[in-house]
Formats: structure tokens, C-alpha cells, sequence
């Protein structure tokens, strides 16, 4: 007989991240090992009925893949999608960038794959990454917040992230932290998003430059090298960070707090004056310990991953075979 009769099957998973514009897929094996990676284009810019179909499509040959090269096909799935997520229900309810209202992807991989499905948000699924196998590990209270185009966040408690009575919680981004300041997309005024993420950083520093081509790392390499502007640019996020962090931390007392997100790749040039900034403004709180992200853009694929093998932890039956 060929070489699949000596093929030992390995147990494994599908993890999916599924972006605005890409998806990262692993086949994950049972110690957290990335037993196969693989991209593919959301094909967005065809709709959200396409979005859809090239997430199921990918899933699929991700399970095909497996049954090829490991003897069997994945036991479970895990995706994260953005956007806002009926968790509970299996339900992507809304994302601006993909275009899609209510899609049931639970059901509908369930379906593709014959296998049980978690449902996750990015941000809440890179965060259990971070808080599990990453920055937070062993800690069993975090928060995790990402800085890039807007600022999110993700509540762990005890090995697992909090996502609230409707999905909303740890958006942390949306705390108003200058009453009255500059318009949020979401309706208020003076949201921490507006002057402390990637993008807010940009703006300002473009503005302050009068240069439109720069962003937040041209401004973090200007005040490495001493400019008063970026300088001043740069504490005025930092500061506006520090408020929203405090009363943050002031309602769920996290043991690790985890700045993740494009800007915290500055580093030290962030998380110097971010910690001074942090412990000026706390009084009888606990000070958390203020670390940077430690898995980068794989956190949401790895937290899906995690997603999945949770899912087997609790899942007593086996799934019918796809017909």
C-alpha cells in the first residue's frame, strides 16, 4: 500500500483570523504546536457574500489539508472575525470593513466542516492568546489593549475573556477621557481613541509636521531624537492613554495590563513615559504590572486555536462527518 497506510493521525485544530483585508489560518496541534500556516484574501472588495464564501472555502481546504498530511481531518475550528460578535450565538452581527449584518458563521462552518465551531472577536481572541501562552501568562486578571486604528480591549478573568451581557465589553477605546473634545464615529465627543491610537498619533503628528505623508513611527523616531513638537505630540497621546488606562484599571483591578497594537511597537519610547504617566495618576488603586504584547499580529489566530481545543474540553459528542 502507498505511504498514507503508515500515516499516524494527529489531533488538531483549524484556527482562523479572519481581517479586514486578509485571514491567517493554522492547523494546531493539542501542546499549541503550528502544525501548518496558511493566508488567503478576504476578497471583500466583491461583498460580503464573497467574504463569506472564502472564509468557508478556506475552512474547507484547511480540513482537506488535514486529512491529507495528518490522517485525519480537524476535530474542532476556532475564528476570530472583527467587528461586533454574538459570541453566544455563533453570530458575526456587524463589521464596517467587510460589509456583512447577521451572517451565522457558527452554523455555516459547522456545516462545511462537520465539526464543532467557536465564534470568537478579534480583540477578545488575540487577548486570550496574550493572557494564556503570551504576555499575561500566568496572570488571572489582565487586560489587553491593542493601539492601532482605534483602541479596543479584553477582559481575562481566570483563563478566560469577559465579553459582557451584548458583546461590549472592554472597549476601553470609548471611554471619554476630554468632555466635549473631538467627534468619535461612535457619537460622543472626547473618546480615548481619538487621541491615543495609531491612527489619532498620525494625525496629530501629520498636522503638527505639516508632512501627510508621516505616521505614529515617524513620530516615535522624532521624539527618540529629541523634537519638541513630537515630543509634545507624542505626551499628549501618552497622557490621554494614561487617563483612559486609569479609570480602566480603577473599575477591574488587572493584575497585567498588555499595550499592544502598532503603537506599542515603539517600545520604550512608549512604555517609559506611559508607566510614569500611569502611576502619577493612581491613588489607592494597585498599580498593574504594564507590559508590551508579546505575540504581534498572531494573536488572533493562536487565541482561535485556543478557541477550538476549549471548545473539545466541552464538547462530549462527535460531530457528524460533512455530507
Amino acid at each position: 500500500m502507498g505511504p498514507r497506510a503508515t500515516l499516524v493521525p494527529v489531533r488538531h485544530v483549524i484556527a482562523l483570523d479572519v481581517g479586514g483585508t486578509g485571514m491567517k489560518a493554522a492547523l494546531v496541534g493539542p501542546a499549541g504546536e503550528l502544525l501548518h500556516r496558511a493566508r488567503r484574501a478576504t476578497g471583500r472588495e466583491r461583498g460580503p457574500d464573497a467574504v463569506v464564501e472564502e472564509i468557508l472555502d478556506f475552512a474547507a481546504e484547511l480540513r482537506a489539508h488535514g486529512s491529507r498530511q495528518l490522517g485525519e481531518p480537524a476535530a474542532a475550528a476556532g475564528v476570530a472575525v472583527p467587528g461586533i460578535v454574538d459570541e453566544e450565538r455563533g453570530v458575526a452581527a456587524y463589521a464596517a470593513n467587510l460589509g456583512w449584518r447577521d451572517v451565522p458563521l457558527r452554523e455555516l462552518l459547522a456545516h462545511r466542516l462537520g465539526a464543532p465551531v467557536a465564534l470568537g472577536h478579534d480583540v477578545r481572541t488575540g487577548g486570550l492568546a496574550e493572557g494564556r501562552i503570551g504576555a499575561g501568562r500566568g496572570a488571572d486578571r489582565f487586560l489587553f489593549v491593542p493601539l492601532g486604528t482605534g483602541i479596543a480591549g479584553a477582559i481575562g478573568i481566570g483563563g478566560r475573556v469577559e465579553a459582557g451581557a451584548h458583546g461590549f465589553a472592554g472597549e476601553v477605546g470609548h471611554i471619554v477621557v476630554r468632555p466635549g473634545g473631538t467627534a468619535c464615529p461612535c457619537g460622543q465627543r472626547g473618546c480615548l481613541e481619538r487621541y491615543a491610537s495609531a491612527a489619532a498619533v498620525s494625525e496629530a503628528w501629520a498636522a503638527a509636521s505639516g508632512d501627510p505623508e508621516v505616521d505614529a513611527a515617524d513620530c516615535a523616531k522624532a521624539v527618540e531624537s529629541g523634537d519638541p513638537n513630537a515630543v509634545r505630540v507624542w505626551q499628549h497621546a501618552v497622557d490621554a492613554l494614561a487617563d483612559g488606562l486609569v479609570t480602566a484599571l480603577t473599575l477591574l483591578d488587572p493584575r497585567t495590563l498588555i499595550i499592544g497594537g502598532g503603537l506599542a511597537e515603539a517600545g520604550e519610547t512608549l512604555f517609559t513615559p506611559l508607566r510614569d504617566a500611569v502611576r502619577h495618576r493612581v491613588t489607592f488603586q494597585k498599580l498593574p504590572t504594564i507590559v508590551p504584547a508579546a505575540l504581534g499580529d498572531n494573536a488572533g489566530c493562536l487565541g482561535a486555536g485556543l478557541l477550538a481545543w476549549d471548545l473539545l474540553d466541552t464538547t462530549p459528542t462527535t460531530p457528524e462527518e460533512p455530507t
